[in-house]
């Protein structure tokens, strides 16, 4: 048995609405994949309404606030219109995140240090309405004190160099990102941050991160997402959360 707390898992759902919007039709329905992530043993449900509507649809997010019995992590840019909509529902969660209209996914943490003030006020608002505020950022010392002196109450630390460096066969750049994933996870720790983390993570790389003692919160959507295809959604989401348990052990 472990002394470590609990890890949540939150399961994004973006890419279930990719496919369905990729015919333009209804089906398949991500709001049909968060109750089944529920059921699966999901502790949360993320997902990213983004300012050009890719994916997730705004009928979506009013769905998921009405049918959800496990939080929701809403994911938007830190843009006037998303604040609207996020003070319109109060998510469980509002996670900040950087967004630029031509990348295919978010590309690295949002810039923090550069851009305290802004962020500060932008963010007073949503943690007065009752939203726990998480800032999605880098491994980086300088980023993860600007988010605590901002007032954000998570930070979400981004593992997609980790990932990558994983799958092109980089494995001293792996290590080396995976000491810095725990070095920040132990600093945010320490300034009173819940630390989370998300992006890319694959049954492959999980464990590590995993075993960081001060995370509470991994985020996972697309691997899960592809990996429902060959063994269903619902078994994709309890062998993630077997190997994190594992991890956890």
């Amino acid at each position: 048995m472990s002394d470590l707390p609990h890890l949540r898992l939150g399961v994004n759902i973006d890419h279930v609405a990719t496919v369905r919007n990729a015919r333009g039709g209804a089906y398949p329905d991500p709001l049909r994949a968060a109750k089944l992530a529920e059921e699966a043993g999901a502790d949360g449900i993320t997902a990213h309404l983004r300012e050009d509507r890719r994916h997730i649809s705004d009928a979506d997010i009013e769905g998921l606030a009405d049918i959800l019995t496990v939080p929701l992590n809403f994911e938007m840019a830190a843009t006037d219109e998303m604040q609207v909509i996020a003070l319109r529902h109060k998510p469980h969660a509002v996670c900040i995140v950087p967004e630029k209209r031509e990348e295919r996914t978010t590309e690295g943490g949002l810039e923090v240090a550069r851009e305290e003030n802004k962020l500060a006020h932008f963010i007073a608002p949503l943690r007065e309405a009752g939203c726990r505020v998480s800032i999605f950022i880098a491994a980086d010392q300088r980023q993860i004190e600007a988010a605590h002196r901002i007032g954000a109450q998570v930070i979400e630390l981004h593992t997609g160099a980790y990932c990558d460096a994983h799958a092109e066969g980089r494995f001293a750049d792996r290590d080396e990102e995976l000491d810095r994933l725990r070095e920040m996870s132990a600093l945010g720790h320490s300034l009173g941050l819940e630390v989370h983390a998300g992006h890319g993570l694959t049954y492959d790389t999980v464990l590590p991160v995993a075993a960081f003692p001060e995370l509470r919160e991994l985020n996972i959507g697309h691997f899960l997402i592809g990996e429902a295809i060959f063994r269903g959604l619902q078994p994709a989401i309890a062998e993630m959360r077997r190997l994190m348990d594992q991890a956890r052990a």
